[in-house]
């Protein structure tokens, strides 16, 4: 990608956010491609935050419900990490609410049942039991390790996580993510990077990433949204590299590279349930795909 390309890349992102997105995306595009400040972004995120220490209010485009969710809070750790903010007031609360929902096998839900009853996509089911998903509790608990936080929540997460992932026979992709975040930052190197061996070996085997573009589409899926390699691997360093051949790699951000619309941003790949989320998703996953681009050296360090 040429410098004038990369100018013309960030200046219709930017013109994308600024049209379309939160004050949370502006100021998240300001910190990662602007001048901006991690107090802006830290300031945008916390009328999410309700008193429990969790974040919810739709945060997380696909639940409109007020109350605090695990993965809506997932999210706001995400944000956090991204400015250096996790330590700290925001972080313990954090903390403190997981502990205080966390099911019996260790784990945080999927869907807290305080969504009951308010607008939420279809695949957030509010179920009768009380158990644990990889998905929010991985994430979130990678995310506690890479900022070395110490709270008495992590070691029963973490045995929650190892049980879960020894277990895993068949998966899905969103699942596969959160391990991966897991995986990544566990301090348990060598059993970390056996179990991303045998993750990438069962996603390869079960087509669960996009490659030649024949693959079949996951149940429960839409088309677009089987992830490619740079899904997996959106930094170099990532585990899930190794997954792939160079020339598949680089088919793949090739694809990413692509999918900048006409309007400077990239789609929702998921079902659009509710219009408003294909714009409250689409500044967040434009800054997330130039992230992705200048990681690979794709985009260079210039500002829009």
């Amino acid at each position: 990608m040429t410098a004038t390309s990369t100018r013309d890349t960030l200046a219709r992102a930017a013109d994308f956010v600024l049209r379309t997105s939160r004050l949370l995306e502006r100021r998240r595009f300001d910190y990662h491609f602007g001048d901006g400040d991690a107090e802006a972004v830290i300031a945008a995120l916390l009328p999410y935050r309700n008193a429990d220490g969790g974040f919810g209010n739709a945060l997380e485009p696909d639940c409109r419900a007020p109350g605090s969710q695990p993965v809506t809070t997932m999210g706001a750790l995400h944000f956090l990490d991204e400015v250096g903010a996790v330590a700290g007031e925001l972080g313990d609360g954090i903390c403190d609410y997981l502990s205080s929902l966390t099911a019996p096998d260790g784990g945080v839900p999927f869907v807290h049942p305080s969504a009951r009853g308010f607008p939420v996509a279809p695949w957030w089911e509010v179920t009768d039991t009380n158990e644990g998903s990889l998905i929010p509790t991985a994430n979130i608990l990678g995310l506690l390790y890479k900022n070395n936080i110490a709270h008495p929540w992590v070691a029963g997460a973490a045995e929650f996580c190892w049980r879960r992932i020894d277990a895993i026979v068949d998966t899905h992709p969103y699942e596969v993510l959160a391990c991966l975040e897991f995986l990544g930052h566990s301090p348990d190197r060598e059993r970390a990077e056996a179990a991303a061996d045998r993750l990438g070996r069962t996603v390869r085997k079960g087509q669960l990433v996009r490659i030649s573009g024949d693959e079949p589409v996951p149940a429960g899926y839409t088309a677009g949204e089987l992830p490619y390699p740079h899904d997996y691997a959106a930094r170099p360093e990532g585990l899930a590299r190794q997954w792939f051949a160079d020339a598949e790699f680089e088919s793949s951000l090739d694809a990413l590279t692509a999918a900048q619309r006409a309007d400077g941003g990239w789609p929702v790949r998921w079902r659009i349930w509710n219009p408003v989320i294909e714009y409250e998703w689409g500044g967040w996953l434009t800054i997330d795909a130039l992230l992705v681009l200048r990681a690979y050296g794709r985009l260079g360090s210039g500002t829009p």
